[in-house]
């Protein structure tokens, strides 16, 4: 069952990101960078290659580590979703389409199958491990939304930054990682 549901958020992963380099009936590689500015993409494309790999070698430590980070982050995608943007952007909206895989299912299928089928013993340092895709992109959004220069910048798509509130973002964001990242921890050491 665990390698079905592996190969399976694979299945679904790549089938979504692959829209965004197709538009208006030609393929655009344009297109389909720009889609990588969102964690969203980013988590579940590191997610979706981790599963792939865990399926292929169920036993390999690495494997299990590349899944528990890929899994960390679309929780972190999830919950965010469901505690900070959907209030602020709607529901709907982050819900529908293609983010109903990205948001939703996916993430719940790797924790599913994370915390049901592939339990081990994990240290402290490991579960460290998971908060790394949060501080690597929180630091590049930081820079492309505040420090780039202008014409690189990006939007605040995220609103983190709405009056200035970056540092409260910023850590509350690590803080949230942190958490997930415990929860794991015990859940796989129970």
């Amino acid at each position: 069952m665990d390698r079905f549901i592996n190969v399976l958020i694979f299945c679904i992963t790549l089938p979504v990101v692959l829209r965004y380099f197709h538009r208006d009936g030609t393929w655009s590689l344009k297109n389909g960078a720009s889609a990588f500015r969102f964690f969203t993409v980013q988590s579940n494309v590191f997610c979706a290659v981790a599963s792939l790999l865990m399926a292929l070698a169920p036993e390999a430590g690495w494997a299990w580590t590349l899944k528990y980070v890929g899994t960390a982050a679309v929780t972190v995608t999830m919950l965010t979703v469901f505690v900070f943007l959907g209030p602020t952007q709607g529901y709907k909206k982050l819900l529908s389409g293609a983010d109903f895989f990205l948001h939703l299912l996916t993430p719940l299928l790797a924790i599913f199958s994370f915390c049901v089928y592939e339990k081990r013993p994990m240290s402290f340092g490991t579960a460290m491990l998971g908060m790394l895709p949060v501080l690597l992109y929180g630091t590049l959004y930081l820079y492309k939304v505040i420090h780039a220069p202008e014409g690189k910048r990006w939007e605040d798509f995220y609103g983190f930054n709405k009056g200035g509130k970056w540092p409260i973002a910023f850590t509350l964001m690590l803080l949230g990682c942190f958490m997930i990242c415990m929860a794991f921890m015990l859940i796989q050491n129970r």
